[in-house]
């Protein structure tokens, strides 16, 4: 059987009119009708810079506990800061996640709309003091995963027939986690409902995720197969969020994905995945020609945050823990 999660080749098709963006943003489409999975070469992010992101990884999921417990997600009205292994249950049928992390976001200024508003997701980074090169080396990789998605977005829309630049406007203010996990070792004589990340689908636009050598994900197929998304050197692995399908009437699709940390030996599994998750405000709604004639729309319209704030008061286990 041939590899359900294809691989596509970005390089002549990294910014706006390029050569190969049509043939891209069809190879796009086919991947986000199947499996809403698909692997990105010569993306244009140096693997250099992906190593240290990793490296930093390692470091700061090894800082004291105390350190950790200190910095809390929940401590934090944008969600940001570490989160303890077992806080999170992605699948309600399993048992908490296995796995913790340190994540953190573009830091808006405090006279930013959104931040005087008080909407969820625009609080400040809480950055341990033990490693003060953590922000900017943060920052600059979310600058790269920045162009990398708006890319991707542009790429989405050419693949549903419309101008490139559809959907710029649900990008001025975006909410985006940059999330550093850490995957210990599968428990051992741990049963079928533990997981590191037990079955879900994203929740917003786009997903680029960098993993480790080890491998641990695996991505359910539109039969309802479970497959693993294989590491391949040089490559992120992509998906679409739950927002896609709203967008889309449900012509592509955010499949569910887990992770089990079975092919390390022993050993930690690391990944870096990034959110693009849109503007607060956006609207999302089916865009035009994917709702057929005399058809109503198969979901309801909402905003971004609308829809982030229910799927983290969901996972989180309570509507009190919301960001």
């Amino acid at each position: 059987m041939s590899n359900p999660i294809p691989i596509i080749n970005l390089a002549d098709a990294l910014q706006p009119g390029a050569p190969c963006s049509v043939e891209v943003a069809q190879a796009i489409r086919a991947a986000s009708m199947a499996s809403g999975f698909f692997y990105v070469r010569n993306h244009g992010v140096p693997p250099e810079v992906v190593a240290r992101q990793f490296d930093l990884a390692r470091q700061v999921m090894a800082l004291p506990l105390s350190t950790r417990q200190a910095l809390n997600v929940y401590a934090s009205p944008g969600m940001r800061g570490f989160e303890i292994e077992g806080s999170q249950t992605l699948d309600a049928s399993a048992r908490p996640d296995v796995k913790e992390s340190f994540q953190c976001g573009m830091d808006y200024p405090d006279d930013h709309p959104y931040v005087r508003a008080g909407y969820h997701f625009y609080g400040h980074n809480q950055w341990p003091a033990e490693m003060p090169e953590l922000p900017a080396q943060c920052n600059a990789y979310i600058q790269r995963m920045l162009g990398l998605t708006r890319r991707l977005m542009e790429l989405m829309a050419l693949s549903l027939g419309l101008p490139e630049n559809y959907f710029e406007h649900t990008g001025h203010s975006p909410m985006v986690t940059l999330r550093m996990i850490r995957y210990p070792a599968h428990p051992e004589g741990a049963d079928e409902r533990t997981f590191g990340a037990g079955a879900h689908t994203d929740w917003g636009a786009i997903t680029v995720l960098a993993q480790d050598a080890y491998g641990g994900l695996e991505v359910q197929t539109p039969e309802g197969d479970w497959v693993p998304a294989t590491p391949i050197e040089g490559c992120f692995v992509v998906n679409l969020g739950d927002m896609i399908p709203r967008w889309t009437n449900g012509l592509y699709h955010s499949n569910p994905h887990r992770v089990r940390n079975v092919h390390s030996r022993g050993m930690p599994r690391y990944s870096i995945p990034f959110f693009y998750d849109l503007d607060y405000l956006a609207r999302i709604e089916a865009v035009p020609g994917t709702v057929p004639p005399g058809e109503q729309p198969r979901f309801a319209p909402c905003t971004a945050g609308e829809h982030l704030l229910q799927m983290y008061r969901t996972t989180y286990g309570t509507a009190a823990k919301a960001v």
